[in-house]
């Protein structure tokens, strides 16, 4: 069974990501992976504070470590992300800067969501761009949540619908074989 880290990206008050986080998870698992969901509002790391640049793996603080731990152990990642200002928001930057070579070698779903009709596509533009900078493949299939409101209620419950189902299904069925071969690739030094 592969692992599987779910990454929220906001860490706002009222937010929504968490919500749709635990659906997707709870997909995952459904699914093959042993998943986890990793709360960005919860693991609360601090603006990247390490004196040594990432690439270097010379961690100083506790929190770089365990989060590096964290991020080595997983063989795949979904990163689910709203859209701010055209991108994907700065908590989950800064998450993903902290580390260099945890990432690398390592394929990832996204599922993206904006309260707009645009779905946080602009958002997984920037994400994109910044994964394969780390080795990292972001894959084609994903999950676009548009019009967020609708699936959300005001308990901060989160519903899907077919479409949504679908695309879940066939994001998770790659990231299955991208899994596999990503997995022989770091496996052959």
């Amino acid at each position: 069974m592969y692992k599987l880290k779910v990454i929220t990206s906001t860490v706002r008050p009222g937010r929504k990501g968490p919500a749709i986080a635990k659906w997707i998870t709870e997909v995952a698992n459904s699914h093959g992976f042993e998943a986890e969901m990793i709360d960005l509002g919860e693991l609360n790391l601090p603006l990247m504070n390490e004196p040594v640049h990432p690439a270097l793996k010379q961690y100083e603080h506790e929190h770089t470590k365990q989060w590096s731990a964290k991020i080595e152990q997983a063989d795949a990642f979904i990163f689910v992300t709203a859209e701010y200002d055209y991108s994907y928001p700065a908590p989950l930057k800064n998450a993903i800067e902290y580390l260099v070579h945890e990432w690398a070698y390592k394929p990832s779903g996204i599922v993206s969501y904006s309260i707009g009709p645009f779905a946080g596509v602009r958002a997984v533009m920037s994400l994109k761009t910044d994964l394969l900078s780390l080795k990292n493949v972001a894959l084609a299939e994903m999950v676009n949540i548009p019009q967020l409101n609708q699936f959300v209620d005001e308990d901060n419950n989160f519903t899907t619908d077919e479409r949504l189902d679908k695309n879940a299904k066939i994001m998770l069925d790659q990231l299955v074989r991208w899994t596999k071969g990503m997995k022989a690739i770091r496996e052959d030094k």
